[in-house]
């Protein structure tokens, strides 16, 4: 070989020389210690609050359709009223003066912010197998501060 220069092993005497001290790895040991650490914390915070988030969810829908199976219970009801007052009237005014009207409204509390609308609106059947009554209406006020919202 031929001498000032080297062999493909040797490293070039000019280049750039990367030296790690011996406590730059423990100080990255650490800073990968804590982040691992802080994503550890975020994930359980995040998990909590989807828990009870999950858990508001589950009380307010059971609370919704509980008051649909009320609301429904009370529709029962009234076609039960309905079915008695065609039977024992012969014409349609009498039928509607022995319901109430033409018109049934009812309103189910939820919870304190909540309440469930039902309207019905009821059918003197002319022909058989016609229903009594149709459901015009069915929705949630929510009363806030701001106001009072309605989703139907």
């Amino acid at each position: 070989m031929a001498k000032g220069k080297g062999s493909l092993m040797e490293a070039p005497k000019n280049g750039p020389e990367f030296k790690l001290n011996p406590g730059s790895t423990s100080i990255l040991l650490i800073f990968v210690t804590l982040c691992l650490v802080a994503f550890a914390v975020l994930c359980v915070v995040s998990s909590n609050s989807d828990r009870k988030l999950g858990g508001k969810v589950i009380d307010r829908t059971t609370e919704y359709y509980s008051s649909c199976n009320h609301a429904q219970r009370i529709i029962a009801q009234i076609d039960d009223e309905l079915v008695t007052a065609y039977n024992s009237t012969d014409n349609k005014q009498d039928f509607y003066t022995a319901v109430g009207g033409s018109v049934r409204t009812f309103v189910i509390d939820i919870d304190s912010t909540r309440k469930l609308h039902v309207s019905l609106s009821i059918n003197y059947p002319e022909n058989e197998g016609e229903a009594f009554y149709k459901i015009t209406s069915w929705y949630i006020e929510t009363a806030s501060e701001e106001g009072t919202v309605t989703i139907e």
